[in-house]
């Protein structure tokens, strides 16, 4: 938990070290490519929660010009990855913090649209529901072991878990419903990445859950999949928040 409010120079050099990490964004390109590069950045904590984000810095960091710089963080800002303070000038703005309040209902909304996902998985014929339930218990297999080991391998654990629940979504949905899921559930793996380290004791509960879940799919009853899914995701966002409770919420002062 920080201590004390951090000051827009200490800001700035977390921002020149986080960007100077990795390579340079190429003259000229798309907001889509400054997008995903700062988006990538605060997913991994590489700009931490509550830090201040300088939009020249950036700009010159990456290589590019001012405009798909404020373009990308436009779209952050409407996504909820980055806040701006009321009435300031779009330099005011700061990385999205991490709280009890902001997980549980960005967790719940995830498992509502993976929700949708499972009951259209449920529903799709014997043969492909076969399949597909066969992949998700190899991947759930995965999940188990990497949280089993001594210590736990935190980064092949999140893989499994993100494996899993994406190839249910894939599995049927449409592209809005998909679109929607990559929005949204970069903003849990935040969350997730963090905190994940106090998360690997209660490894059991999040695999049978997964059982649960391919059962239902693979049985052809979607709406048991369907809710499945949100109780799984809505565990999650219990579990998260005992965590935040204990190891404090991240950038919020």
């Amino acid at each position: 938990m920080a201590s004390g409010r951090k000051t827009p120079q200490r800001s700035a050099t977390r921002t020149k070290r986080a960007t100077g990490d990795v390579a340079s964004a190429p003259h000229g390109s798309r907001p889509e490519q400054v997008y995903a590069r700062l988006r990538d950045l605060i997913v991994q904590g590489l700009l931490s929660p509550g830090s201040r984000i300088i939009e020249t810095e950036i700009a010159t960091r990456l290589g590019v010009s001012r405009t798909p710089v404020r373009e990308a963080l436009q779209r952050l800002q409407q996504e909820g990855f980055v806040n701006g303070t009321p009435g300031a000038q779009q330099s005011r703005l700061t990385v999205a913090p991490l709280t009890r309040a902001d997980v549980n209902e960005l967790l719940n909304v995830v498992g509502a649209l993976e929700g949708l996902g499972a009951y259209e998985a449920a529903s799709v014929d014997e043969s492909r529901r076969r399949s597909l339930a066969a992949e998700l218990r190899a991947t759930n297999d995965e999940f188990y072991k990497a949280g089993r080991k001594s210590p736990p391998e935190h980064s092949a654990l999140y893989d499994a878990d993100d494996r899993f629940h994406r190839r249910i979504v894939e599995a049927a949905a449409g592209p809005r419903l998909l679109a929607l899921h990559d929005s949204v559930k970069p903003q849990a793996e935040r969350y997730i990445r963090m905190y994940i380290s106090m998360l690997t004791s209660d490894i059991t509960s999040s695999v049978g859950e997964h059982e649960v879940i391919t059962a239902a799919i693979e049985s052809g009853q979607a709406s048991a999949a369907q809710e499945a899914i949100a109780v799984n995701w809505r565990h999650a966002a219990d579990r998260l928040a005992r965590v935040i409770e204990v190891a404090g919420e991240r950038g919020s002062w």
